[in-house]
């Protein structure tokens, strides 16, 4: 047996094509979507996924502007770029682009989105409402990742789910959509005792703790759903060996570094009933549905939601 690949590339290329309407419908009554970020720093991860975020926007025909600061930003420096964009009338989705520099207070800068146009579901109003099932805006990677299942037929209601990390922008997030879905949920974390077998109990399995190729064999019951969220960067020959199937290291040769999971695929693979590949897994859904946040911020701002 051999997973079923869960394509994230086309579930996500599917939702922005259902977008595409939407967006001129909005611009045309004079709404056009409006994504406004802010990049501090010069981390190069970070300038990607701004560009790749942009460059989304463009696609569809949405308005998008990107506020950068240097590094040695202050907080009061980032405070007065996010109050700009909760004013502009341009802007409905305010993202901060995350890792801040260490001197900024990363939770001062995220309290002061306005709850309306935060589009990252990072807000506590936001949050609560999550935890309150009414939900305005969640964090895009887990609501992506209930998109991926449900377009797959995926049935969640009634099934174990194990999630492996209990982060504010994925774990806890994902943890309450699973129940919200009628799973049963487990969250696993660095203190879990014997995480595998507490993994094997997963119909639904969601990896998201950062640490590439933690899950193996060992953790997959034959057939289950394994989601990985993982992104981790490995230029070690024996890691790269270890962690990527015969097809993937002569790229791997080639590059000197390749993208990995949380997930030992070639291993679960073969045990696994479907399984989200690293990359073109989970990745592309996080920007398909920070559109989706903000053409539905937009729509609310006209009083068409």
């Amino acid at each position: 047996m051999t997973a079923e690949r869960l394509d994230g590339k086309a579930t996500a290329q599917a939702i922005r094509e259902e977008l595409r309407g939407e967006v001129e419908r909005l611009t045309a009554r004079g709404a056009r979507p409006g994504l406004g970020v802010v990049l501090v720093g010069d981390d190069a991860a970070s300038a990607i996924y701004v560009r790749n975020k942009t460059t989304a926007c463009e696609e569809l025909g949405m308005h998008h502007e990107t506020k950068t600061l240097p590094a040695s930003a202050s907080t009061e420096d980032v405070l007065a770029l996010v109050e700009e964009l909760n004013r502009s009338l341009a802007i409905h989705g305010v993202l901060v682009q995350l890792p801040l520099p260490p001197q900024v207070d990363a939770t001062r800068v995220l309290d002061l989105v306005d709850p309306g146009k935060d589009v990252d579901g990072f807000h506590p109003d936001n949050v609560g409402r999550l935890v309150q099932k009414r939900p305005r805006f969640v964090p895009c990677t887990p609501v992506g990742i209930m998109e991926l299942l449900a377009r797959h037929g995926i049935e969640v209601s009634g099934k174990r789910a194990v999630v492996i990390g209990r982060s504010d922008i994925v774990g806890k997030p994902m943890a309450l959509l699973l129940m919200h879905a009628n799973a049963t949920v487990t969250v696993c974390h660095s203190r879990t005792r014997d995480l595998a077998a507490v993994a094997r109990e997963a119909d639904v399995l969601v990896a998201a703790i950062g640490r590439a190729g933690l899950v193996r064999a060992d953790f997959v019951k034959p057939g289950a759903v394994v989601v990985d969220v993982g992104m981790n960067r490995v230029e070690d020959p024996a890691e790269a060996r270890d962690l990527l199937p015969p097809a993937r290291l002569a790229n791997f040769e080639k590059r000197g570094y390749a993208l990995v999971g949380d997930v030992h695929a070639p291993s679960v693979a073969p045990i696994a009933g479907a399984l989200t590949p690293v990359p073109g897994g989970v990745g592309p859904l996080t920007i398909a549905l920070l559109l989706k946040s903000t053409v539905r911020a937009a729509a609310d701002a006209l009083g068409a939601g």
